[in-house]
């Protein structure tokens, strides 16, 4: 592929840009319902605490660092531009697409969630899918990145973020401390769809453990962020875990997220606000690990992924 452009977007979730635009962000996310004005006000409070969301931000930053990695690396002329879109927030994926595939002989979309179910991630890749197809362009290929959870690089780059974490720790109780490996809760009805999302989140967790000699009885796979729903969500949620702990004896505790891959509410609230509040409120000190975000690591492995995806049939 010799002297050729390669375009590389960047998909993530979304978030508000100002506390002013949750309304329309969140009817963006409700498939164009409007919230209530209890979830409205949530919100707001959430979004505010944390001094809203840095996530596109960061993932404009890691589009920027990962361009420059595959552009440091291309040896044979080949070039890459990559640039960042979110699903129900202004830059929207089909905002971005023409820039991504200015001049590009090929696009790869990559999700920006390293486990990849085709129903919980269809409207990525139709938004993407039918972005390409307005551009009228027979000579842009589109590739998109399915499931990478076991990248090699990836794997790394979250084992350094936990082996940091458990070092912050006092020397006498670092061997000892729990280590909760998290990741979004679904509703139960849409898993029973798509049982193989889970197995790879539980598959992450169990090789970050394993790369960072965790013993069985020191770590434990389980879910966090569960929605403000009446139906059934996956269980157990890291706020059952805390009176356990308390109940075994623990005074202090790490959480690591296996699947976000950027700070944003689920990590600076969720986490860092609710997490910690629950660990305390049973007299346990909470410490998380610091979100991939431009890890060089991480990075590697979106460059991985981005040259995997195009050397497929």
């Amino acid at each position: 592929m010799a002297n050729t452009h390669i375009g590389v977007q960047l998909m993530t979730y979304g978030s508000p840009a100002t506390l002013d635009d949750i309304p329309v962000y969140l009817k963006h996310v409700y498939g164009g319902r409007s919230a209530s004005p209890e979830v409205i006000t949530e919100f707001r409070r959430r979004y505010d605490l944390i001094g809203g969301s840095p996530l596109l931000r960061i993932t404009r930053e890691q589009a920027a660092a990962l361009q420059e990695e595959l552009n440091s690396d291309s040896s044979d002329g080949t070039t890459y531009h990559a640039v960042a879109g979110m699903r129900f927030a202004p830059p929207f994926i089909t905002d971005v697409v023409p820039e991504a595939a200015a001049d590009a002989q090929s696009l790869v979309g990559i999700i920006m969630s390293p486990q990849y179910s085709p129903i919980i991630m269809k409207g990525y890749v139709r938004t993407l899918e039918d972005a390409v197809d307005d551009l009228h362009r027979d000579d842009l290929e589109l590739k998109i990145a399915t499931d990478w959870h076991m990248q090699p690089y990836f794997l790394q780059a979250l084992a350094e973020r936990v082996q940091q974490a458990l070092e912050r720790f006092p020397e006498d109780i670092r061997e000892r401390v729990p280590v909760l490996l998290t990741a979004h809760s679904m509703p139960k009805r849409v898993i029973e769809n798509e049982p193989n999302y889970i197995n790879d989140l539980k598959e992450t967790a169990a090789a970050i453990a394993k790369m960072v000699n965790l013993p069985d009885e020191r770590w434990m796979f389980c879910y966090q962020s569960a929605g403000h729903t009446p139906e059934e969500w996956l269980k157990p949620d890291f706020a059952d875990i805390m009176p356990e702990l308390k109940q075994a004896g623990h005074t202090h505790v790490l959480i690591a997220p296996v699947q976000f891959l950027a700070d944003h509410l689920e990590i600076l609230y969720d986490i860092e606000i609710g997490a910690r509040q629950q660990a305390e409120e049973n007299g346990i000190e909470f410490a998380r690990i610091e979100s991939l975000n431009t890890s060089p690591l991480f990075i590697k492995a979106l460059a991985t992924v981005v040259k995997e995806t195009l050397a497929k049939e």
